[in-house]
């Protein structure tokens, strides 16, 4: 398995960023060939101080192995989402890869 799990910081300046990060990503990245698993959501508030609650998006991804997340990085859908969703919405990221 390898896991990719993202973590999207929206503009603030843009009131429904968050809203449509989320529905880009179900729009252009849910259902791209390779995927065991995909759940993106926002961020869920918690009253413990070790959980990390100043970013707004989470995508959670796993594939078979790297090579078909190397593969989803290329694709088409992936390559749209960035340029008319993230891109136009984010102001930050941080990416998690393992295996």
């Amino acid at each position: 398995m390898f896991s990719h799990v993202v973590i999207f910081w929206t503009d603030p300046a843009i009131p429904d960023a968050a809203d449509r990060l989320l529905a880009g990503c179900h729009e252009y990245l849910e259902d791209i060939p390779g995927l065991i698993h995909y759940h993106a959501g926002k961020m869920v508030g918690s009253h413990r101080p070790v959980v990390e609650q100043s970013y707004q998006i989470a995508l959670n991804l796993v594939f078979p192995d790297q090579a078909a997340q190397d593969a989803y990085q290329i694709h088409p859908r992936h390559v749209e989402f960035v340029e008319k969703v993230f891109k136009k919405t984010c102001i930050k990221v941080v990416i998690y890869d393992f295996a």
